[in-house]
């Protein structure tokens, strides 16, 4: 998009530049005398305009759909280099959450972009995720689209920060509400993190028992409330460490991130568990190659809402033919602003492979 006016023999060029997401002006004197002048900013409108950008339009934001092979989820634009984790979406599609860290979670906050008459926004912080003092990780839409969940070590007085909560926006208006603690009895004075829901609202969650050790525990939900957790069994607090547990709507089966397996690929694999009629919990199945790898920070999942796709964390690097042909200034900032550059991505791939390690849980 753009346009040209005069005024007192100077040429004004207004144009949208895709590279800068913002309007620019060009401005040339003298237009009789200088019409090299002018040539030169058509030309600087026409390669601004031919940029290559990645579409921000269409599902997805507009991604090509994955297969059987795990591929980066939005390169460039959720998976740009930074350390990128956790990803949530809305039931409808229409709104993306991601989380971002820098300097070892010294930083790390809530990312969103939603669909605008069709066109997807910039990634911006979400608004009550901007206090620099807190960490804002792991959100979750619950399956009925009313509340966000995430975890945060803020200060409900604003003061410093304190252990990690479970904290709660309601949906009001097609907006998120200002959020609350969910206190307890999930919440308590150690951590909590990565809170996932079921149809029915039972929650599953990461803490500490009376030994300081983290496992995944169950809250029920049951007239409008939480009542006391349960630590499940062995099979789903399987390895020598176990966090970040994601839980199937329909309760049917839990994605369990686990460290200390005899079979892993390297250190924390993603290991399914699934559940019977009877609330009985299988042996925890590796999930394979499709999406575990030698990289030891594989350590969160997510589906689309539809369940078709699974979304998850992992920090492998690039194959040797995607690595530059020397090292310089120019390529170590390449690298710096490219996926797969030893910080987290996320990666998504068609859920139906599960299916077939249903077939090998063993109760």
């Amino acid at each position: 998009m753009y346009g040209f006016f005069v005024d007192s023999n100077v040429l004004f060029v207004v144009y949208y530049c895709i590279s800068q997401k913002k309007y620019c002006f060009l401005q040339i004197k003298t237009i009789m005398k200088h019409y090299l002048f002018i040539i030169i900013a058509v030309l600087v409108l026409l390669s601004c305009q031919n940029e290559n950008e990645p579409a921000l339009s269409g599902l997805y934001l507009g991604q090509n759909l994955p297969g059987d092979s795990a591929e980066l989820f939005a390169p460039g634009i959720v998976s740009t280099g930074m350390s990128e984790r956790d990803i949530a979406i809305y039931p409808d599609g229409s709104e993306i959450y991601f989380c971002r860290n820098l300097g070892n979670h010294k930083f790390a906050t809530i990312f969103y972009t939603k669909q605008v008459a069709g066109v997807w926004t910039q990634p911006e912080v979400l608004e009550f995720c901007r206090n620099p003092k807190y960490t804002y990780i792991e959100p979750f839409i619950s399956p009925d689209g009313s509340k966000l969940f995430f975890v945060s070590n803020m200060n409900e007085d604003g003061g410093e920060s304190k252990s990690s909560d479970v904290w709660v926006s309601e949906r009001l208006n097609g907006h998120w509400d200002e959020p609350y603690n969910l206190g307890e009895p999930v919440n308590s004075d150690k951590d909590e993190y990565f809170p996932s829901v079921t149809q029915d609202g039972t929650l599953y969650l990461t803490k500490p028992d009376e030994s300081g050790q983290e496992y995944i525990f169950r809250y029920q939900y049951k007239e409008g409330e939480y009542v006391k957790g349960e630590k499940l069994n062995a099979h789903v607090n399987c390895g020598v460490v176990r966090y970040n547990a994601l839980i199937a709507p329909d309760e049917s089966f839990i994605i369990v991130p686990a460290f200390g397996m005899d079979d892993n690929f390297g250190g924390t694999d993603y290991y399914i568990v699934f559940r019977n009629e009877n609330d009985e919990w299988s042996k925890p199945v590796n999930m394979g190659d499709k999406i575990n790898s030698a990289d030891p920070r594989e350590w969160s999942v997510a589906f689309s809402p539809d369940g078709k796709y699974l979304f998850f964390m992992s920090a492998r690097g690039m194959t040797n033919n995607q690595l530059p042909a020397e090292l310089s200034a120019k390529t170590f900032n390449q690298l710096r602003n490219s996926p797969q550059n030893g910080n987290s991505d996320i990666y998504w791939i068609k859920s139906d492979f599960i299916d077939e390690l249903k077939k090998k849980a063993v109760f």
